[in-house]
């Protein structure tokens, strides 16, 4: 199954079984509000604070999942999940009380396509029946943690991009059950390497992510030999405005022309000129909500035949950015076929 440098095509394509997102508020007042399961007036989720709020988003939305896939815990052989928080404090806490065996996994804001990937491979390889995948952010605990607490009410720059409040999740399973069976497949997975080009802007996430996400594509494309008309859709996980350009720049040195196909979930999720977002939506949940809200329904009903998904992660900490250090970035890519 090992295609390319970096990518594997599956014998047997597990399956996306279901899936399910929470959103904030901000969220639900976007372009795909009307798509998300459950939208939260409470950023808090009733909780004390923004890092267990995160931690509810999380449980709600497993648990919304499941109801969803008809599925009980002990249906789940294992969890791949994570956030952008500290040792994965929302994951921990959030995951803790559905006991299901958990892989946490950290890859920044591209950790929707890790855990898909990882889950994937574990399926496929006969590992696991069912596992899910999620991933999760949270705005207020984000920038808490990267860059300003919210009452210190800096100006943000243009090149800046929104954290987005919500958790987006999947199960994939090996569609041996013809009754759970769906009609999105996962036919191949590209593993990204970290790029990094220099650029020290925590500000601007987009031009930190942008090469990774272009590396990414261009592999994707020598492993499988993708030819125009392959994919309906390539779409990166939180470069907003920015980062988009530059990829696009970047692929059409290449020799790779993608305007016509290509999009970003950081700007399917917010309104630029109605929401104030700056340069879009970022954050582990902007593309797990994007995919589970728009992308996935568009391949179940076939309104899209082949995606390729490519979340995009920036791996700086607090403790990096301000010992100087620049911000490099890594993609993954995930091939969604209808079927």
């Amino acid at each position: 199954m090992i295609k390319g440098k970096q990518s594997i095509e599956f014998e047997c394509p597990p399956y996306v079984l279901a899936h399910a997102c929470i959103a904030g508020q901000k969220e639900g007042e976007g372009p795909l509000g009307q798509d998300i399961d459950e939208i939260s007036k409470d950023p808090m989720f009733g909780k004390k604070t923004w890092e267990e709020a995160e931690s509810m988003l999380q449980k709600l939305t497993a648990e919304k999942l499941l109801t969803k896939a008809s599925m009980k815990n002990d249906e789940i052989r294992y969890i791949f999940a994570g956030d952008l928080l500290g040792q994965l404090i929302a994951t921990s806490y959030g995951i803790m009380d559905l006991q299901i065996p958990l892989f946490g996994v950290y890859g920044a804001c591209s950790t929707m396509g890790e855990t898909m990937s990882l889950a994937s491979m574990t399926v496929a390889g006969g590992y696991a029946r069912n596992v899910i995948a999620l991933a999760s952010s949270h705005f207020a605990s984000a920038e808490k943690q990267f860059r300003f607490p919210l009452e210190y009410g800096n100006q943000r720059p243009l090149a800046a991009t929104w954290t987005v409040t919500g958790c987006g999740a999947v199960v994939i399973g090996d569609g041996k059950n013809e009754q759970k069976k769906s009609h999105v497949r996962i036919a191949g997975v590209t593993t990204g390497k970290i790029v990094d080009y220099g650029v020290k802007d925590s500000m601007n996430m987009g031009a930190c992510m942008a090469p990774a996400a272009a590396e990414l594509i261009m592999q994707n494309y020598s492993d499988f030999g993708v030819k125009d008309g392959f994919y309906d859709l390539v779409i990166t996980g939180d470069l907003g405005y920015v980062g988009k350009t530059i990829v696009l720049d970047l692929l059409e040195e290449k020799g790779i022309k993608l305007e016509d196909i290509y999009s970003d979930c950081g700007i399917e999720i917010f309104d630029q000129q109605a929401q104030d977002t700056h340069s879009g939506g970022s954050g582990c949940g902007c593309s797990a909500v994007t995919l589970c809200a728009k992308l996935l329904p568009q391949l179940e009903s076939g309104a899209l035949k082949r995606v390729l998904f490519v979340p995009t992660g920036a791996l700086l900490s607090p403790t990096s950015f301000n010992e100087g250090k620049s911000v490099p970035g890594i993609a993954h890519g995930i091939i969604l076929e209808h079927c």
